[in-house]
């Protein structure tokens, strides 16, 4: 189809693990489509080559966050960053999807052309040289927030901090915590991959949180898939491991749903047997919401509890009053020493890599807009985004888009048609409810923001839901619904 140095039916944005599942989707899917991997920076794996803070690891299984195509195949079923680098790298470039990335180009804005049925692309090239792009279709696959800054909360008297103040998204790599104090603020999913990362080498370390969560232990291998192993071919062998994670995860998320205080007395009970004498399990570990009203913090091997037992790691829940020079000092009195703060308290959720969309050359609010079955957008032509699930393994719901997105394609390529365009049609009645199903800080920060499209209440508008039930869509269910396909020609 389309090839010239600058032209191609398909750009991808972002060369993290949606892009190259997306990429892989469509050589697979349409051989004969040119497309590039625009990518900012200068390495392919996303969060797992940007983050370098001590632990960093996945809160997913890797079953299920690894490539259905291309199975994760080491005996753990949580692993550390350089790990998951290592596997998306190596299985970018045995599929050959590598040698489509182009490295350091920043995508600053996209104006959709209806004269010329493309894209028109303003990319920044190596932070210096402005060039342009073209293209029939995009696939938006930035993730979900954003790279240059934090979730900014505000913390009383920070400014008066006499010690080093740390962002997880920035971690400075000559930062020595060697029997230093540090306190962690924070109760999410780095900060609890922060404290037994760091609990061998610093003199004390606290997790100081506003509000507790719940805490999941999943053991580091699991003998039944070394059973599954032996038994089966290896094609099969990996596909029924995936599937038992997948299973596992969706029954257990929707029990919890379904009967919350029984999941909360077996969450408590695990927790409990785990804990050392001195941290009490209240209030430390009795969140104020039900499980998987926010992600659970992951734990593998319990490795955060074995932390706490060492003697030198603590809980505390409390809200910050005032800090100065090097003491923390909490709404019930208490104080805390401090000469690391580690400010672990989200990150910033930002929908389309910060780059401005217009159409015709007139601007395009996503906010003000509708999604269509969780991977398009309102009146935006050939246009797909990546979002996956906030309960489960990211991956799943990347591949289910990207298997929709490809069947679309497929489609449009049969009969001829030059773009495709969700429209929502007043009559419908649509009402408006929340993307994401979850309470967490940070989400409720992209709501007041109003950084996020808007899900509705029925049909093609409602957000995602389950892996299942995505999966069967996207490879069997109503794409006509919602959906206008146009022939224009050019």
């Amino acid at each position: 189809m389309i090839a010239a140095n600058n032209s191609f039916d398909v750009i991808i944005i972002g060369a993290g693990i949606s892009g190259i599942n997306s990429a892989f989707r469509l050589q697979e899917g349409i051989p004969d489509y040119s497309y590039a991997i625009l990518e900012g920076r200068g390495e392919i794996g996303g969060t797992w080559s940007l983050f370098k803070y001590p632990g960093i690891r996945s809160d997913s299984d890797l079953h299920t966050f690894g490539f259905p195509w291309d199975p994760w195949k080491e005996d753990r079923s949580i692993a550390d960053a350089a790990s998951i680098l290592r596997y998306v790298q190596g299985t970018a470039a045995k599929h050959g999807i590598d040698s489509h990335v182009k490295y350091h180009h920043k995508v600053e804005s996209m104006n959709w052309s209806t004269e010329n049925q493309h894209w028109e692309l303003d990319v920044t090239v190596n932070g210096v040289e402005k060039r342009k792009f073209y293209s029939r279709f995009i696939l938006l696959g930035t993730g979900y927030y954003d790279y240059t800054q934090g979730l900014n909360t505000q913390i009383p008297g920070i400014d008066k901090f006499r010690g080093t103040v740390v962002h997880p998204q920035f971690w400075p790599e000559e930062l020595d915590y060697t029997d230093k104090k540090v306190v962690i603020i924070g109760s999410g999913a780095t900060a609890v991959t922060l404290l037994p990362a760091m609990a061998d080498k610093a003199k004390h370390i606290t997790m100081l949180q506003r509000s507790p969560g719940y805490f999941l232990t999943v053991p580091l291998t699991e003998p039944i898939d070394g059973m599954i192993k032996r038994i089966f071919p290896e094609k099969w062998a990996y596909q029924l491991i995936r599937l038992r994670f997948l299973l596992v995860g969706f029954l257990f998320f929707q029990f919890c749903r379904l009967f919350p205080k029984k999941g909360i007395s077996i969450l408590r009970q695990e927790t409990e047997k785990q804990l050392p004498e001195h941290i009490p399990f209240e209030p430390h570990f009795v969140p104020k919401y039900n499980p998987w009203e926010q992600r659970m913090c992951i734990t593998p091997g319990g490795d955060f509890f074995a932390a706490l037992r060492k003697g030198n790691s603590d809980v505390v829940t409390d809200t910050i009053q005032d800090i100065s020079g090097n003491q923390i000092t909490l709404s019930s009195g208490k104080t805390i020493d401090a000469d690391i703060i580690i400010t672990a308290t989200g990150l910033k959720i930002q929908f389309g890599g910060g780059a401005t969309v217009t159409v015709d050359g007139e601007p395009y609010g996503m906010n003000q807009k509708y999604i269509w079955r969780g991977a398009l957008l309102q009146d935006l032509p050939n246009f797909t985004f990546i979002f996956g699930y906030t309960n489960a393994s990211w991956t799943l719901g990347a591949d289910a888009t990207a298997q929709l997105w490809v069947r679309l394609l497929k489609q449009m390529k049969a009969k001829g048609m030059s773009s495709m365009v969700p429209r929502l049609n007043e009559k419908e009645g649509v009402m408006e409810v929340p993307l994401l199903n979850l309470n967490s800080s940070y989400i409720k920060a992209a709501q007041e923001a109003n950084t996020l499209p808007k899900g509705g209440d029925r049909g093609p508008w409602l957000p995602r839901s389950t892996y299942l039930k995505d999966i069967w869509h996207a490879k069997f269910g109503d794409i006509s619904t919602g959906l206008q396909f146009n022939r224009i020609s050019t």
